[in-house]
């Protein structure tokens, strides 16, 4: 048999694509992946009890809870980077950004281990979480009821009532990709809830909507906040 002969530099294309490739597998990481050690959430239990228990609580109740579904709501679809960012940037309260940055980092990673997240060999550093994801176990991104999200789809009626059909997933308000007047679409329709603005201008325009989520990754609508035209016709 005669094997195809591919020129070099073909060759090389493909030897970079395929460690590109590996490359990306290799840094997807997630919170199941082991990204604290046991020893730095054990000094994130002093360094909370005497900065942030005041104000916060490790637990899914209480005061400010910062476990289960008040953590799902505040940081599913973001990174461990992420979460030290916002860690840093609002503990201890009325004095922000006062801790050294190993201490922040312990708390962060006690944060994590409240979770349920797994420990691993080897300490958070603001270097190496950067892109670690915070999704849930099975890998679903979606997220829960209350997150301010954004979608964008066509603006239509629905009887009384307003709806952006063709609506991408909800994705974080804050952490908007960009692009809404070109990029694709999806297929769900989504139903906008507690409108007090006229809409009927907007009718058959492509259209970003933010809002509230009701039921886990918007099931049962938005509770709308701002609807903006991003394109005159849709899609």
């Amino acid at each position: 048999m005669h094997g195809t002969c591919v020129p070099p530099k073909w060759r090389s294309v493909g030897l970079l694509l395929l460690a590109s490739a590996m490359a990306n597998l290799l840094t997807a990481r997630t919170v199941w992946d082991g990204v604290y050690a046991e020893a730095q959430a054990a000094r994130g239990v002093t360094a909370f009890g005497q900065s942030c228990a005041g104000c916060h609580a490790l637990a899914a109740e209480g005061k400010a809870p910062l476990v289960g579904d008040p953590f799902w709501k505040s940081f599913a679809q973001k990174t461990v980077g992420d979460l030290l960012d916002f860690v840093s940037a609002n503990m201890p309260n009325g004095n922000p950004r006062s801790l050294s940055e190993s201490t922040y980092r312990d708390i962060v990673a006690l944060m994590l281990k409240s979770n349920g997240f797994p420990a691993g060999n080897t300490e958070l550093r603001s270097d190496n979480i950067a892109a670690v994801q915070i999704v849930q176990k099975d890998g679903r991104t979606e997220l829960p009821s209350n997150a301010l999200a954004r979608v964008v789809g066509c603006l239509a009626r629905s009887g009384a009532d307003w709806v952006v059909t063709r609506a991408t997933t909800p994705e974080r308000a804050e952490q908007a990709p960009g692009g809404d007047a070109t990029r694709p679409l999806g297929n769900r329709t989504i139903p906008l809830k507690f409108v007090v603005t006229r809409l009927d201008s907007l009718a058959g325009s492509r259209v970003a909507v933010s809002g509230l989520l009701i039921g886990a990754n918007g099931i049962d609508g938005i509770n709308v906040t701002t609807v903006n035209r991003v394109a005159e016709k849709c899609p």
